[in-house]
């Protein structure tokens, strides 16, 4: 396995350690400072990002009969993981998690558990293959049955839109219809202080995050029915409470595979 990298920061880190994980490294705690110095609304973001994955998977689960979970660039374990979110209402769920990231291996070893009924696995594999995460998800999932892709703030790593958008679109190829895409990812148009901290991080030698115009995210459910209230700010999806609350720069949304 290749060896962790404890001298740079690492994004999975810095977002693990946003989201109040310990799963990181002092030069992780010291980079994400620094960003929060500049825009301390990024662990609003952060944690926005996560409570939107869970609400998407309860929807999946609850309202849409989703039984299957493909979930491309999991991130380090912190709380209400997808096979957590989805087991808790579907105990028969199935989930494979997909990263290639060794600190991310590491830790999905040991803490991607699952009920008895359901089954929880780990693939480590690269976004850019997505022919072989079909092919080694397909040993855990029925996949001629409706499955959830989840692609949670992964895609902002990818410099090239087309070749994200490609991504996106080959990893459905091999999902039958009545299946579903969960994604969000960071925006831009909504808060011009957070674009202005993205892009100084950026410059900083470390694994960048690209932030997107929301056309862009828009797009990527291109050919599917998408489910109200479309793509939006994560906070204003399903929002619990009945609240209204306000928006940021993290859009996404859920769609079905017609």
């Amino acid at each position: 396995m290749t060896e962790i990298d404890t001298s740079v920061p690492h994004s999975a880190r810095i977002w693990n350690y946003w989201l109040g994980g310990k799963d990181n490294y002092p030069v992780d705690e010291e980079a994400g400072d620094a960003y929060t110095a500049v825009f301390p609304g990024i662990v609003t973001i952060a944690r926005s990002s996560r409570a939107f994955l869970g609400r998407s998977i309860r929807y999946l689960v609850e309202e849409a009969g989703v039984r299957q979970f493909l979930d491309v660039g999991t991130g380090l374990p912190t709380v209400d993981n997808t096979h957590e979110v989805a087991q808790r209402g579907a105990p028969e769920s199935k989930i494979v998690y997909v990263d290639n990231d060794p600190l991310v291996l590491a830790h999905a070893r040991a803490l991607l558990t699952s009920t008895p009924e359901g089954v929880t696995s780990y693939e480590d594999l690269s976004l850019y293959d997505p022919e072989r995460i079909l092919e080694a998800a397909s040993k855990t999932l029925d996949l001629t049955r409706p499955t959830a892709l989840i692609m949670s703030g992964i895609l902002g790593h990818v410099t090239d839109y087309d070749q994200a958008r490609d991504l996106v679109t080959r990893l459905l190829a091999g999902l039958p219809p009545g299946s579903y895409l969960s994604l969000n990812e960071g925006s831009r148009g909504t808060d011009p202080d957070y674009e202005q901290a993205q892009d100084a991080y950026n410059e900083t030698g470390a694994v960048p995050y690209f932030l997107r115009p929301v056309e862009q995210i828009i797009a990527y459910f291109e050919g599917l029915e998408l489910v109200d209230p479309g793509i939006v700010s994560v906070p204003l999806w399903h929002p619990d409470g009945g609240t209204q609350p306000e928006p940021i720069g993290q859009h996404g949304g859920v769609g079905r595979k017609p």
